[in-house]
């Protein structure tokens, strides 16, 4: 837990490195310096250990056995939907489903609540910095409904322009949508401004959470938004693992997504009656033992605390972009006011694919492309960039790795 604010404490990054087995690993003959943090976070211990455990004194499907494995097993799923409602401060753990991450969450939306709603000449609006997870289900329900997606702009430096944001929410947009934090370029988003502003005109909000969960506290009830969406994998939890928190209201008015098993009251030829929710959008056999090392994760996260974990994180970007500045012909796309620790950019003459390829060969493992991002690539008119995204557990003797490594193959490119 979080120490008292009047204790002083010391952020031990090493002996936090310690419990991540793979940071401690080598590539290509080098020491690893793991800066894809945004694509997905590596693993404590204790996820893969609870995994472990599970598969080991557990396994069995939840929900349908009343044999002490199944009692274990889905005591552990729920117990996992308990700690992640806690973890966002839903009002209730029967608001939250339990999904394979933010696409399906997103989907989820898109097909059962926006779907149905929409008619020719409406809207849903999103923005120019979204992840595709934030673009494409619209674009798929609005074209079968005869309806548009539109786009809040940006500036050069990568904020959203809220002002403009504001003024798109016309009546004819049924849903609203933003990211928190720019997979991209780390812009930290002003959702609790976004979202008065949606309420004052009747407009639910979506937030995908994604790129913020790992970086600080999230608060629902406080942001005020519709729908929040977060992936597992990219908060020190496993693959396949994600959750959509929903205003009760909505997942009532909803109606099921998928259809099959565990998700009913009762199915007859004549008609199927629905579980209530959460479990009437869950159907099938869910990643059970994915879901326990979720659990496990947010336990990590609580035990280091996220003030600690900002602080730390905010010095790491503030050094790494005053390092990353020194290099003749670098260009940083994405300088927003207020962003989390991902720093997105070129370098003059060289592609951002031959910069990360060469760099995997000095033991760097960093992101290059459009990152899921076409239209923030086509906004600032590069095909991709290179990005370096940083974790908790990176330290600044990484920050100078990456450089010299960085140095040496625009040496080579040159």
């Amino acid at each position: 837990m979080n120490a008292p604010a009047s204790t002083p404490t010391v952020f031990d990054v090493q002996r936090i490195r310690a419990d991540f087995p793979l940071l401690s690993r080598t590539v290509h003959g080098k020491p690893l310096v793991y800066f894809d943090n945004a694509n997905t976070s590596q693993k404590p211990l204790s996820v893969i250990e609870a995994m472990n455990a599970h598969y080991r004194q557990h396994n069995a499907n939840v929900s349908r056995a009343v044999h002490l494995l199944g009692e274990e097993a889905t005591a552990a799923y729920e117990g996992a939907r308990d700690k992640l409602a806690q973890f966002i401060n839903a009002p209730s753990r029967n608001e939250l489903i339990l999904t394979s991450g933010t696409t399906q969450a997103t989907n989820l939306v898109a097909y059962s609540y926006a779907l149905p709603r929409l008619k020719p000449g409406d809207a849903i609006l999103t923005t120019v910095m979204e992840h595709h997870a934030n673009i494409v289900p619209w674009q798929l329900v609005a074209g079968r409904a005869g309806a548009t997606v539109k786009a809040a702009p940006i500036n050069q430096r990568g904020e959203l322009i809220v002002e403009q944001y504001i003024a798109m929410l016309t009546p004819e947009v049924k849903l609203a949508c933003v990211t928190q934090v720019s997979n991209v370029l780390g812009t930290v988003n002003p959702v609790r401004e976004i979202a008065r502003e949606c309420k004052k005109r009747g407009i639910p909000l979506l937030v995908d959470g994604s790129q913020a969960v790992p970086h600080r506290p999230v608060d629902v009830q406080a942001l005020g938004c519709d729908f929040y969406a977060l992936t597992g994998h990219k908060m020190l939890g496993p693959t396949g693992t994600g959750a959509l928190w929903a205003k009760r209201e909505h997942l009532e008015a909803m109606p099921p997504f998928f259809g099959g098993g565990e998700m009913i009251r009762e199915v007859r030829f004549e008609g199927t009656t629905f579980a209530e929710v959460p479990h009437k959008f869950e159907a099938g056999t869910p990643n059970i033992a994915g879901f326990v090392g979720l659990a496990a994760a947010i336990d990590y996260y609580q035990s280091v605390g996220f003030d600690a974990i900002h602080a730390w994180e905010q010095q790491l970007l503030a050094y790494a972009t005053e390092r990353l500045s020194e290099i003749p012909g670098l260009r940083i796309v994405g300088e927003a006011a207020e962003k989390e620790a991902v720093i997105s950019f070129l370098i003059e003459g060289a592609q951002a694919t031959d910069l990360a390829t060469l760099l995997d060969l000095q033991g760097v493992a960093v992101r290059s492309g459009h990152h899921c991002a076409h239209p923030l690539m086509q906004f600032f008119g590069v095909p991709s960039t290179l990005r370096a995204s940083l974790a908790f557990y990176n330290t600044r003797e990484e920050v100078d790795e990456f450089i010299v490594a960085l140095l040496k193959v625009r040496k080579l490119l040159m």
